[in-house]
């Protein structure tokens, strides 16, 4: 996490953006690190925000043109993982996409969104909106 600190906002921007697709990073603590370092707090989270949309819609998009293999592979999401989030998609509809930001479920819920071809302007609301609305929350609880 000390890499993407040292490098203000681009590195919170790349934490974020990483964490939405294939590797296990904490945005958030990136994020709480700057803001206790006193970083505009807009700003900061105007930029996770981003970084973690982008890269929902790089999974967005490797279901739609990816194979099962990418899928499996590149993003490591198991069968089982991939059955839930569809399973979830069909009980909750494209409003499951609100969760997006959510450990574990998420990146495989915008994989299947992007498999079920969802409507990218639904997607981009749903999926910003949630992610947004978490920065936010994680911003106040460290100021506060």
């Amino acid at each position: 996490m000390e890499i993407f600190t040292e490098f203000g906002y681009t590195g919170l921007f790349l934490s974020s953006f990483l964490a939405a697709t294939i590797l296990p990073l904490s945005s958030e603590v990136v994020l709480s690190i700057l803001l206790l370092n006193h970083l505009n707090p807009v700003l900061l989270v105007s930029v996770a925000t981003l970084g973690n949309v982008l890269g929902s819609f790089v999974n967005y998009a490797i279901g739609i043109w990816g194979s099962m293999f990418i899928i499996r592979k590149v993003l490591r999401i198991s069968d089982h993982e991939f059955s839930k989030a569809k399973q979830r998609f069909n009980k909750y509809g494209v409003f499951s996409l609100f969760f997006a930001w959510v450990p574990v479920i998420g990146d495989p819920l915008t994989v299947v969104a992007g498999v079920l071809k969802v409507r990218i302007l639904i997607f981009f609301i749903l999926v910003t909106s949630g992610k947004l609305i978490r920065y936010i929350i994680i911003s106040y609880a460290v100021l506060t």
